[in-house]
C-alpha cells in the first residue's frame, strides 16, 4: 500500500504523496468541516473514497511518467470511488466524488455517467478494486445508515450535499496544497474567540462614541444598539432589523452578530450586502473595530473589486478568500448566493463555512425578486438544519412571509417597537410633483436654487441630462455627477469631494443614479427623487437630514419626470408604488403601506407560479439537478443549456469596460494603458494585472452594442476579438471628466 501514490513530489528532492495518506488526510479534514452540521461521517467516507480510483495500475504508471516529463495524468480516477459510494448506499451523495474536479452534475444522470466511464477501461476499476481493502480496511459494507434522517427530505438532502461537497473539495485542496508546499499537514485557522472579539468591538465602539460629537439621532442609535444586543441572547433562527436609514444598522448588526456567535458558540459571521460601495464601506468599519496590530486579521473583505494582491493584503487574504477561513467575512449578495447555488469546486469551497454561522443580509430589500424562491428556501434550510442564524437588515423590510418558502419560518424583531422608532427618527417631509409631470430641466433648476441638493434619477442618460443643464446654467463649479458611466475610482473621488464640501457647508449639487442610495453615508438638506419603487424612495430619503440637525426636517421631493426614463423592470414596481404612496396617500416610511406594497409586487410578478424562473429552479433542486440550477435546463431544440433559466443574482451582467481615461493623473493613465497592452499580448492573463484594472472598470448595458458606431469605440482586451458579453474591453471613445463615458443618450436608456 505504501507504494501507491496520489501526487508527484512537490519540488526537487521532495517526497511523493502517499495515496493512503491523502485519502485519510482528506477524509479527516472533511469530517472536521462537516461535523458541525451532522455530516461528519458522510463527508469522511466521501473523502476516503474520492481518489481510490488512483490505485489502478494504469493511473499509477501514468503518474510516474508525467512526474518526470510534465503534463496531466489524464486518466479517469473519480468513477471507481463514485461506484463504491453509490453501491454501498450513499446514492446521490456519491455525486460529490464524481464532481470533485469537474463539478456537481444532474444527479439523475450519475449512475449512467460513472458506469460509462468505467466501461471505457474496465481493467482500471478491476486493479483499483484489488487495492481497496488495503487502502480502506475499515470501509463498511453499507454507508446509508450514516445519512441523517432529516436529509431524506429532497430539499434538505440537496442542501446537505452542497455542504458535504464543499467540505470534500476544500479538504482535498488543502491536503494537496500542503503536500506541494512541503508542509506536515493542512493549515486551518483555529476557531474564532468570539468572546474576545466581542469585547474588542465593544471597547472600540465606546472609544469612538466618546470622541464623537453628539447629534440628535445619537440617543436613538444607542436604543437600536441596545435592542440588538438584548435580542442576541435569543435562540438561533431568523431575526429582522427594520430600523430606518441612519439608525446605525451597520454597527448594531455587527454587535448582534458577535454577541450571538459568542452566546451560541458559532463559527463565524458573514455580512453580505448588495452593492460594492456598501461592501467596501462596511468592511472598513468592521476592520476598524475588530482588527488588531500584531494579530491575525479578523475581517476578510471578498468581492470582485477587492485587490487581494495589493500591498498589505498579505497571503492570508488570498488564501482565506478561497474558502472563507476567517472569523468575520464581508462579501456581496452575488458572491454569497452564487456560491451557495453553484456547482463548481472553485466557487463552492467556501459553502461549508456557512454552517453554524451568523449571516447578516444588509439592505435585504435588494435581493432580486426573480431569485427569491431559491434564496428564501436556502435560508430556511440553513437555519432549520445547519445551525445558521440569519439577520435580515433593512429600512424597508420586504414581506417575505407572504411567500410560501418563508411562510412557516418564525422570526424575531430586534427592535422592541419599530413603529415608534420610525416615528422618532422621522427627519424629512415629503413633497410630490407627479401631476403635472415636471421636465428634468425644471427639476435641475429647482435643485440649483438650493445651497446643497441631491437629485436621484433612474437612468444614466437622465443623470447626464440634469448635469448638462447645470453646466449650461454656469453651475458646473459646484455640481457633480455619479453613475456607472464612471469607473469606481472616479466615483470614489467624487464622493470624497462632495462629503468634504458638505462638511464645510459649501455649495454642492449632486445628480446620481440609485447607486447613491443604499449604504452611502451622505447628508443633504434637500433630495429630489424621480418616481421609483417604494424602497428606493425611502432609501433616497435616508440621504436627507441624515443626522437630524435640521429642526424643521429635510425635504424629499418625489417627482415623475415627463422626459425621464426608467429600467424595464421598474414598470410593475412603480405601478405598485403609485397605488400605495403619494399625495393624499401614505408616505414611503409608512410600515403598513410598505407591507401592502410588497405583497402587491409579489402577486403581480407571479413569484409562486410553477413556470416562474424561481419555481423552476426549485423544481430542479428537488430533482438534485445541479447543472440545471447553475447553468439552466437543456433546450430541446438546440441541446444547449438555457442560461436565462439558471440561478443568477444579476440577470444581465452587461459588458465590462476598462476606462483608463478615468484615472486621476496622466501618469496613472499611461500606466493603465500599458497594463492593458500587456494583457492583450499575454497568452495567459495575470490575475494581479486584472485586479489592478478593477477600479477603472465599469459596465455598459448590452443594448449599447446594438447601436451603430459603439462597437468601434470598444477594443477587446480578453475573451476574443469580437465585442460581446463576457469579453473585457477597453473604451477608446470620449470620457468626460465629470460624467464619464460619453454616449448618445438614446444608446443607453436603462443603465444605472
Amino acid at each position: 500500500m505504501t507504494s501507491l501514490r496520489a501526487h508527484s513530489p512537490g519540488h526537487a528532492g521532495g517526497q511523493w504523496h502517499s495515496l493512503g495518506d491523502h485519502l485519510r488526510g482528506t477524509a479527516e479534514l472533511a469530517r472536521e468541516f462537516s461535523a458541525p452540521f451532522g455530516g461528519g461521517e458522510v463527508a469522511y467516507w466521501l473523502g476516503a473514497l474520492h481518489d481510490v480510483g488512483k490505485a489502478s495500475c494504469t493511473w499509477q504508471d501514468r503518474l510516474a511518467v508525467v512526474a518526470s516529463t510534465g503534463g496531466r495524468v489524464g486518466i479517469d480516477h473519480k468513477s471507481f470511488g463514485t461506484r463504491i459510494a453509490y453501491e454501498r448506499g450513499l446514492a446521490g451523495f456519491a455525486s460529490a466524488i464524481f464532481g470533485h474536479h469537474g463539478g456537481l452534475i444532474d444527479t439523475p444522470n450519475l449512475r449512467d455517467k460513472y458506469r460509462s466511464r468505467l466501461a471505457e477501461a474496465p481493467g482500471n476499476a478491476a486493479s483499483a478494486e484489488l487495492e481497496l481493502p488495503g487502502l480502506l480496511p475499515d470501509l463498511p459494507e453499507r454507508l446509508d445508515h450514516l445519512v441523517p434522517v432529516p436529509w431524506r427530505d429532497l430539499l434538505v438532502g440537496e442542501m446537505a450535499l452542497r455542504l458535504c461537497y464543499s467540505a470534500l473539495v476544500d479538504a482535498d485542496s488543502l491536503d494537496t496544497s500542503a503536500h506541494f508546499q512541503g508542509l506536515s499537514g493542512p493549515r486551518v485557522r483555529p476557531g474564532a474567540d468570539f468572546e474576545h472579539l466581542y469585547k474588542v468591538f465593544e471597547q472600540r465602539r465606546g472609544d469612538e462614541l466618546a470622541g464623537r460629537g453628539g447629534t440628535p439621532v445619537g440617543s436613538l442609535r444607542e436604543r437600536v444598539y441596545a435592542d440588538c444586543l438584548a435580542a442576541a441572547e435569543r435562540e438561533r433562527g431568523v431575526f429582522r432589523l427594520g430600523a430606518p436609514t441612519g439608525a446605525g444598522k451597520t454597527i448594531a448588526s455587527g454587535g448582534f452578530a458577535l454577541r450571538h456567535a459568542e452566546k451560541h458558540g458559532l463559527r463565524r459571521v458573514i455580512v453580505a450586502v448588495p452593492f460594492l460601495t456598501i461592501t467596501e464601506q462596511n468592511a472598513a468599519v468592521y476592520r476598524r473595530l475588530l482588527d488588531q496590530d500584531g494579530a491575525d486579521p479578523v475581517v476578510l473583505e471578498h468581492h470582485s473589486q477587492v485587490d487581494l494582491d495589493a500591498p498589505g493584503a498579505g497571503r492570508w487574504a488570498r488564501l482565506a478568500a478561497e474558502n472563507w477561513d476567517a472569523p468575520f467575512v464581508v462579501t456581496t449578495f452575488v458572491r454569497l448566493f452564487e456560491s451557495l447555488f453553484a456547482r463548481k469546486a472553485s466557487a463552492m469551497r467556501r459553502v461549508h463555512r456557512l454552517a453554524n454561522s451568523v449571516i447578516v443580509l444588509d439592505e435585504v430589500q435588494a435581493l432580486p425578486h426573480a431569485m427569491l424562491a431559491p434564496i428564501l428556501d436556502g435560508l430556511r434550510l440553513l437555519v432549520r438544519h445547519f445551525g445558521v442564524t440569519v439577520l435580515l437588515s433593512s429600512a424597508t423590510q420586504p414581506s417575505f412571509w407572504a411567500l410560501d418558502e418563508f411562510k412557516d419560518v418564525p422570526c424575531t424583531d430586534l427592535i422592541h417597537d419599530t413603529s415608534k422608532l420610525v416615528s422618532d427618527l422621522r427627519r424629512v417631509r415629503y413633497e410630490w410633483q407627479l401631476d403635472p409631470k415636471p421636465a428634468l430641466a425644471g427639476i435641475a433648476d429647482q435643485a440649483a436654487s438650493e445651497q446643497a441638493a441631491l437629485v436621484v434619477v433612474n437612468t444614466t442618460a437622465d443623470a447626464k441630462t440634469v448635469h448638462d443643464r447645470w453646466r449650461e446654467a454656469g453651475a458646473h463649479s459646484g455640481a457633480w455627477h455619479l453613475s456607472t458611466r464612471m469607473c469606481p475610482d472616479h466615483r470614489r473621488r467624487v464622493l470624497e469631494t462632495v462629503r468634504a464640501r458638505l462638511c464645510r457647508r459649501e455649495r454642492v449639487l449632486l445628480v446620481a443614479t440609485q447607486l447613491i442610495e443604499a449604504g452611502v453615508d451622505i447628508d443633504f438638506p434637500v433630495v429630489f427623487r424621480a418616481m421609483a419603487p417604494a424602497d428606493s424612495l425611502l432609501q433616497a430619503a435616508g440621504r436627507a437630514n441624515r443626522e437630524g440637525r435640521m429642526t424643521d426636517g429635510g425635504r424629499v421631493v418625489v417627482f415623475a419626470p415627463a422626459d425621464g426614463g426608467q429600467p424595464p423592470t421598474y414598470k410593475t414596481l412603480v405601478g405598485c408604488t403609485g397605488r400605495q404612496f403619494g399625495p393624499e396617500k401614505a408616505d414611503p416610511d409608512d410600515l403598513m403601506a410598505l407591507e401592502r406594497y410588497y405583497r402587491n409586487v409579489y402577486e403581480l410578478l407571479n413569484l409562486q407560479d410553477d413556470q416562474h424562473v424561481g419555481q423552476l429552479i426549485q423544481q430542479a433542486r428537488r430533482r438534485w439537478e445541479f447543472e440545471t440550477v447553475s447553468d439552466g435546463p437543456i433546450n430541446a431544440s438546440d441541446k444547449r443549456r438555457d442560461r436565462t433559466l439558471a440561478f443568477r443574482m444579476i440577470s444581465d451582467d452587461g459588458i465590462s469596460v476598462v476606462t483608463p481615461q478615468g484615472a486621476e493623473t496622466p501618469e496613472l493613465r499611461r500606466e493603465l494603458q500599458q497594463l492593458i497592452e500587456e494583457l492583450r499580448q499575454a497568452p495567459v492573463p495575470g490575475l494581479t494585472k486584472l485586479r489592478r484594472l478593477q477600479a477603472y472598470t465599469t459596465n455598459l448595458h448590452p443594448s449599447a452594442l446594438h447601436q451603430p458606431g459603439v462597437t468601434a469605440l470598444l477594443r477587446p482586451i480578453l475573451g476574443g476579438n469580437e465585442v460581446r458579453k463576457g469579453v473585457l474591453v477597453e473604451w477608446v471613445g470620449e470620457y468626460d471628466d465629470a460624467t464619464g463615458i460619453t454616449l448618445d443618450p438614446r444608446l443607453e436608456q436603462f443603465v444605472l
